[in-house]
């Protein structure tokens, strides 16, 4: 390399087999890695944060080898990172790509922050309606009709 030419990009080795989780917003990355409990995983993770984003400003990427996500991981996903996007490797090739999406209810993936709602109480599925997307995301308990915000959520 020349002494005058500067790297300006680092490139990252390819996957193979595995899932992309791109566009997460910067602030949110870490929140991802905890809630998809990859923090505690033997899989190869790279990600990156503050990354630039023609679309969003700045990002966060995930990429993690030979590991393809469930609806319900993909659901904890859209509650924290809802501009966030999938990407299926296989062979090195992209077999699949999606933006993911909040559902109309949230099951099993969400604690009511109420102490006194019966799911704190007994062996009861947490149930939410999703009743605000935007500006801040607020769900609704189907039991105690509780409402939690964004930022009041602790996942199970």
């Amino acid at each position: 390399m020349d002494k005058k030419e500067k790297r300006t990009e680092l490139k990252v080795s390819a996957i193979e087999n595995g899932t992309v989780i791109d566009h997460i917003p910067s602030h949110m990355l870490f929140r991802v890695i905890k809630i998809l409990g990859l923090d505690n995983t033997d899989n190869m993770i790279l990600f990156g944060t503050n990354l630039e984003s023609k679309k969003y400003g700045n990002k966060g990427i995930i990429k993690v080898s030979n590991k393809y996500f469930e609806s319900e991981e993909i659901n904890k996903i859209a509650l924290v990172a809802p501009t966030a996007s999938l990407i299926e490797i296989k062979d090195f090739k992209v077999t699949n790509k999606k933006n993911v999406k909040i559902p109309g209810d949230i099951i099993k993936i969400v604690k009511c922050f109420n102490p006194n709602c019966i799911t704190n109480h007994q062996n009861i599925t947490t149930k939410f309606k999703v009743i605000q997307q935007k500006p801040e995301l607020k769900l609704r308990c189907y039991y105690c009709e509780k409402t939690t915000a964004k930022d009041n959520m602790v996942f199970l």
